[in-house]
């Protein structure tokens, strides 16, 4: 998995890149199945210069499409910690589409009245 990071207005790389370390791992169990050379996340952290505010937005290019997520926070750690949130969800969502887990669901079926 090939990360790069752009940094507008952020003082505190170091906090960042610890937290994003942390995501990483978690995110590469996710992504076994592809190859490793295939799979690109790019995160985008501004700080914006009137608010005391992050922001921090992911892309997660795959084979088989592309995840974006966006998170605003107080703080560098929880504007990252909400975006990976965000773009584990998406990935969960997207990988199931890919199974055709909707396909596989067992519908209910309606009960004959008086049985």
């Amino acid at each position: 998995m090939n990360i790069t990071l752009s940094y507008k207005d952020v003082e505190h790389r170091e906090p960042v890149e610890r937290e994003i370390a942390r995501h990483k791992t978690k995110l590469s169990r996710l992504l076994q199945r592809y190859a490793p050379d295939l799979v690109q996340v790019h995160g985008a952290f501004e700080k914006h210069p009137r608010r005391a505010q992050y922001e921090f937005s992911l892309n997660l290019s795959l084979p088989t499409g592309t995840l974006h997520a966006n998170a605003q926070g107080p703080d560098v750690r929880t504007s990252v910690k909400e975006a990976f949130a965000e773009l584990v969800r998406q990935l969960h969502k997207h990988q199931g589409k890919l199974r055709r887990e909707h396909e596989w669901k067992r519908k209910r079926g309606r009960r004959a009245a008086g049985l």
